[in-house]
């Protein structure tokens, strides 16, 4: 149950295929806000920390900072220092640190004596009860690893910020999918409120590679009689650090062949679900997996023993 409203579709959106594709700047950093983004909650600032720090004012909106690479990152929030993430080197080889605070305002970050590269998810407060009030340090302890599908759509996803968890808005997880395999698959999506099966959820894809000058395939598809507007389609080769905004629509992935891929998804909405639907030509696909291995080169890395679903 939610004592907040409850949008019933996400907002009809125009954005070109060009403009949902966002690249990182000189500096390595990518930013989207909610004006940007043509949706109504989810603010994203990813990039390289240094010892000298980054700092966000935005009082009335949760955050949840996240370590893609680096270690010893200092959390405080005005001038008061609420956690120290040990970090990993890459996603690859280590679980995440993470924190969850209730108010950025007056939000800073600092690497230690390396850089870092960290992402920073924001959401406004909806006022909704039950939400934690002091900020939560999330370790590798915390997470929950799920080996999820089977065969060529084997992935390993990392819960950060799970629905059970007591933040408002916003949601995290990381998939981890091995070179060749498919995941986000089938494509789903989730752009109308249809509980049980679906909720309003806005979601960024942001991308990094076990090698850094690798690619993979992003898909992003609104069929015929969408809430959203007309039908769209496109295509990406992403890269190393970049983002693609999921407004709506079904949102498949392809690692290339030789090349494991990674993605961390942040999301927001009304509902503290994941609740989505599939494409009904592909959803067929799930009932095969019973009968399939899952890929033995996941997980990648686990600190605990992992659920498949």
């Amino acid at each position: 149950m939610t004592d907040v409203d409850i949008a019933a579709a996400a907002p009809p959106n125009d954005l070109a295929p060009d403009e949902l594709r966002i690249r990182p700047d000189g500096e390595g950093r990518v930013t989207v806000d909610a004006a940007r983004a043509r949706w109504r909650y989810l603010s994203v600032d990813a990039g390289p920390v240094r010892r000298d720090g980054r700092s966000w004012s935005a009082p009335g909106r949760e955050a949840a900072v996240v370590i893609l690479a680096g270690r010893d990152v200092e959390v405080s929030v005005g001038g008061r220092r609420v956690a120290v993430l040990e970090g990993r080197d890459d996603p690859f080889s280590g679980l995440p640190w993470a924190a969850w605070v209730p108010d950025a305002g007056g939000l800073q970050v600092r690497a230690g004596a390396r850089e870092a590269v960290i992402a920073v998810a924001t959401a406004p407060r909806s006022g909704r009860s039950g939400v934690a009030t002091e900020p939560i340090l999330i370790t590798p302890d915390d997470v929950t690893v799920e080996v999820r599908g089977a065969g060529s759509a084997t992935r390993q996803v990392n819960h950060i910020v799970e629905p059970a968890f007591r933040a408002d808005r916003l949601l995290l997880v990381e998939v981890l999918t091995p070179a060749g395999n498919w995941s986000s698959w089938p494509p789903h999506k989730h752009d109308v409120d249809d509980m049980p099966t679906e909720a309003v959820l806005e979601e960024v894809y942001l991308y990094r590679f076990r090698r850094p000058e690798a690619w993979a395939i992003q898909r992003l598809y609104r069929p015929a009689g969408s809430a959203a507007g007309s039908p769209r389609d496109g295509v990406w080769v992403v890269r190393q650090g970049e983002l693609v905004l999921v407004t709506d629509g079904y949102h498949p992935f392809a690692a290339v062949h030789g090349d494991d891929a990674y993605y961390l998804n942040a999301l927001a909405g009304d509902r503290r679900t994941m609740a989505c639907s599939y494409d009904p030509d592909l959803e067929h696909v799930r009932a095969a997996w019973a009968g399939m291995v899952p890929d033995p080169r996941v997980p990648f890395s686990s600190a605990s023993s992992p659920r498949s679903g």
